[in-house]
C-alpha cells in the first residue's frame, strides 16, 4: 500500500523522506514517489521496473530506513546499525491501496443532489457534471469559494437580502441561494434582477422546483431596480457601463459587500482614444492592444478608488484561470464606513489627467 523511505543521510540537505504508493496513470500501473524537501513536496512517477532501479539506488545507500505497509504486514529495514535489520509487524492499513493519482475535489457545490443544476443543464438526471459543463461547473464552484467567506463575513444580523445584477440564467444566484440556506442556515433572501422575461421565467420556475423558498429573479434593467435594503450586491460580467450602475446601486444601498466581474471596458477606452491633449503614456497609447489593457486597467482602478471613496476596503484579483474565461478580474468591496477621504479624489482626479479621461462613468451616477 506504500513505501515509507526515512532516515535520509544523502549529500542534499534539503532533502527529508519520500513516500511511495502506486498509481494508476494514463490507465498504467506506476509507482508515485513524493519527495519531501524542506521548503516544497515534489511527484515523480515510475513505471514499475523504473521504480525498482530507482528504489535499489535509495534503499540502504541514501535512506538509513524503509517501511513498507501492505495489507498482510508492515515491515522495516534498518540500516541505522551495525548490520541491516528486518523486521515484521502487524499490519497497519487495513484498506487496498488506492490506485487513484488525482484525489477527488471537495466541491463548495457538490454536483449531486441539487435539482437546480440538472434543471439548468449542469448535471445530468443522477448528479454527474455533463461533459460540456465542466468548465461551468468549476467556475460556480469558485465563485462560491470566494464569495462564502465574504457573506460569512456580514453580521448575521445585516445580512438580509443578496441581489445578482444581471443575472442571466441565474448559475450564480442559485448557488449563492443554496450557499445561504443550506451552508450558512441563513434566512437572507436572493434576487436576481433580469432585463429578459424568458430568463426570469425560466429561472423562477427552476427555484421553485428546487425549493429555494427564498430565492425570486425579478425582471428589469439593473439602473431601475430597486436596491433599498440590500446587504451585499453581486454583479457578474455586466456589460461596460452596467457594471458601474450595479456599483452604484449598491453604493446608494450602502450594502456590507459589493463583489462584481467587469465585462467590457467601452467607456473609458473611447475616453482615452479620443483625448486631445497629448499625454505622458502617448507611446503606449499608440498601439491598439496596449489601449485595451490599460483602459481594462484604469476602469477597474478607478472603480476600486470610488468604491474606496463611498468608505469600502476594496481587492482587485483574478478569481479563476483565463483558460476558462478571459473576463477573469474580481473587484471586491467590504463597507468600512470610513468616507469622503479627498485625497482618493486626487488620486481619481490625477489617473484621468494621465490617460486624457473626461469623466469616468461612475463618478456620474454616484454624483462625484
Amino acid at each position: 500500500m506504500k513505501l515509507a523511505l526515512r532516515a535520509y543521510d544523502g549529500t542534499d540537505p534539503t532533502i527529508r523522506s519520500i513516500d511511495i504508493k502506486p498509481a494508476l496513470i494514463k490507465r498504467q500501473k506506476q509507482l508515485s514517489f513524493t519527495w519531501h524537501f524542506k521548503t516544497r513536496d515534489v511527484v515523480r512517477n515510475h513505471a514499475w521496473d523504473e521504480a525498482l532501479v530507482e528504489l535499489k539506488g535509495l534503499v540502504g545507500v541514501e535512506f538509513n530506513l524503509a517501511q513498507l505497509f501492505t495489507a498482510e504486514a508492515d515491515w522495516s529495514l534498518d540500516f541505522q546499525g551495525k548490520s541491516p535489520r528486518l523486521k515484521q509487524a502487524a499490519p497497519t492499513q487495513k484498506a487496498p491501496a488506492s490506485l487513484s493519482h488525482n484525489r477527488e475535489k471537495v466541491r463548495a457545490l457538490p454536483a449531486a443532489g441539487r435539482a437546480w443544476l440538472r434543471d439548468l443543464g449542469i448535471t445530468t438526471a443522477d448528479g454527474k457534471v455533463v461533459p460540456g459543463a465542466q468548465d461551468k461547473f468549476r467556475q460556480i464552484n469558485r465563485y462560491v469559494e470566494i464569495l462564502g467567506p465574504l457573506l460569512k463575513a456580514i453580521p448575521r444580523g445585516k445580512l438580509s437580502k443578496v441581489v445578482d445584477m444581471g443575472a442571466g440564467k441565474g448559475y450564480l444566484t442559485f448557488a449563492v441561494a443554496d450557499y445561504l440556506a443550506n451552508t450558512l442556515q441563513s434566512e437572507a433572501k436572493t434576487v436576481g434582477v433580469e432585463l429578459r422575461p424568458d430568463m426570469v421565467e425560466l429561472c423562477n420556475g427552476v427555484a421553485g422546483k428546487a425549493g429555494l423558498s427564498q430565492l425570486s429573479f425579478a425582471q428589469g434593467s439593473i439602473d431601475g431596480f430597486d436596491s433599498a435594503g440590500t446587504s451585499a450586491l453581486i454583479a457578474l460580467h455586466a456589460c461596460d457601463t452596467a457594471t458601474d450602475d450595479a456599483i452604484a446601486k449598491g453604493i446608494a444601498a450602502e450594502a456590507e459587500l459589493i463583489v462584481v466581474a467587469p465585462c467590457c471596458h467601452k467607456q473609458i477606452r473611447r475616453e482615452i482614444e479620443t483625448a486631445n491633449a497629448p499625454t505622458p503614456l502617448d507611446y503606449l497609447l499608440r498601439h491598439g492592444i496596449f489601449v485595451e489593457r490599460q483602459a481594462e486597467m484604469v476602469t477597474d482602478g478607478i472603480r476600486a478608488l470610488i468604491l474606496e471613496y463611498f468608505g469600502y476596503s476594496t481587492k482587485v484579483f483574478e478569481f479563476i484561470s483565463d483558460q476558462h474565461t478571459p473576463k477573469n478580474v474580481l473587484i471586491v468591496g467590504q463597507r468600512n464606513g470610513r468616507r469622503g477621504d479627498p485625497a482618493i479624489l486626487d488620486k481619481i482626479k490625477d489617473a484621468k489627467a494621465m490617460f486624457g479621461i473626461r469623466q469616468h462613468y461612475l463618478e456620474g451616477v454616484t454624483g462625484l
